[in-house]
């Protein structure tokens, strides 16, 4: 993956933030998220899910944007997050219900591999162990419990089909998958297509439901679970691991010109976006990042970093030793105020940067390692990190309009 590309014959258009929607374990919506990232709140379950650490989602009226309950009921919980973060996005923007806009906004969605239904997994394997399966019982449980949109997992798509059919964004649409890098990707995709000229509209974004059984006990068989007490995520050397997180979260990114015409109000410049893989070994992930930061070449002054560092090792303390050879600049993790949220990491980053370069400050540090330090004044430039917990690494630099 390389970064975003240019056109060597025409000047790349300008592309801006014009609408953010998110709904997380800190709350719902921009004011919300700011109170929150102001009071240094965080809101985790260490209980529910014991011994493993989970930030859960405030209950949402998913009504507000999700009107028919025929809709939301054919949805598992992920994608009712994400349908709602991205009527969010939309209502952010002035967009929504704007059908001649929307039937040109094109879409491009982060994903999982879906949610299972553990209650048929359950019962299945129950069956199993007692006996009690006889010829083709499988295949009828199958075809007799799961409802049509799901079989094994619901489909990876189906979320901006759900966002298609409930807000009636009709454009192109691209459902990327693996984790981390599919977020990086999304908002690398978007940006190219309208530098380019290929889109003048986009609605990008991701959704994890980090309340599941079934995830936990999948980063469970790779030691990645955060386990018994919850840590700021630079604080966690003798504890490692990362906290799932329930988050949905939405942008719409769009040509200057486009937004321009309309009337719409900028919350930042998205000015570039950078994607790499490293080997994972011998200080690779560093190299990489120092790579990436080149390409992206932001400004000396006046920069801040927000950061999807997981928490994970080895390749937290490969990302923190990157960041510490810049200790002037102030950084900001997310997974200490809303846990690991895989393929939402970097749209979570994009839009905590663009809300903060709109609000012209940053939100206070919420960690006592002394990696994170105040800023004075207003940033220019804010750099967001992703870095995965097992593969693939992305930066975007965002600037202030004013």
């Amino acid at each position: 993956m390389a970064d975003t590309p240019s056109s060597p014959t025409t000047p790349q258009r300008e592309a801006w933030v014009t609408g953010i929607g998110i709904a997380s374990s800190l709350g719902i919506g921009l004011d919300a998220h700011w109170e929150a990232l102001s009071e240094r709140r965080v809101n985790v379950d260490e209980t529910g899910f014991a011994p493993y650490v989970v930030h859960p989602m405030v209950p949402i009226a998913f009504d507000t944007q999700i009107p028919k309950k025929g809709d939301q009921r054919q949805m598992e919980a992920w994608q009712r997050i994400g349908t709602y973060a991205a009527g969010l996005a939309l209502d952010s923007a002035g967009v929504k219900g704007n059908s001649d806009i929307l039937s040109k906004t094109d879409m491009i969605v982060a994903a999982g591999g879906g949610e299972r239904d553990l209650a048929v997994d359950s019962a299945i394997l129950n069956a199993q162990a007692q006996g009690n399966a006889a010829p083709g019982f499988l295949n009828e449980r199958l075809m007799n419990d799961l409802r049509p949109t799901l079989f094994l997992a619901q489909l990876s798509n189906l979320l901006a089909g759900n966002i298609a059919i409930v807000h009636g964004v009709t454009g192109s649409s691209r459902t990327f998958m693996g984790e981390e890098a599919a977020g990086v990707d999304a908002a690398r995709i978007a940006l190219a297509r309208i530098a380019a000229g290929q889109s003048d509209i986009a609605l990008i974004g991701a959704a994890h439901n980090g309340e599941r059984k079934d995830l936990l006990m999948l980063y469970e068989f790779g030691d990645f679970n955060l386990k018994d007490k919850y840590q700021p995520v630079w604080e966690r050397g003798d504890n490692p691991g990362f906290a799932l997180g329930s988050v949905g979260v939405f942008l719409v990114i769009e040509a200057k010109e486009h937004a321009q015409a309309r009337g719409a109000k900028p919350f930042a410049r998205l000015t570039s976006v950078a994607a790499d893989r490293a080997r994972r070994k011998d200080g690779a992930v560093k190299q990489t990042l120092e790579s990436l930061w080149t390409k992206l070449g932001p400004a000396k002054n006046n920069v801040a970093v927000i950061t999807g560092a997981t928490g994970a090792e080895p390749v937290t303390s490969e990302e923190r030793a990157f960041l510490r050879s810049r200790e002037t600049i102030p950084v900001r993790a997310t997974n200490t105020m809303f846990g690991h949220t895989l393929e939402a990491q970097f749209p979570l980053g994009l839009a905590l940067a663009a809300l903060s370069l709109s609000r012209g400050e940053m939100f206070p540090p919420n960690d006592s390692s002394g990696l994170e330090i105040e800023i004075p004044g207003a940033p220019d430039q804010i750099v967001v990190v992703g870095t995965g917990h097992w593969r693939g690494e992305g930066m975007a630099l965002l600037e202030a309009i004013r």
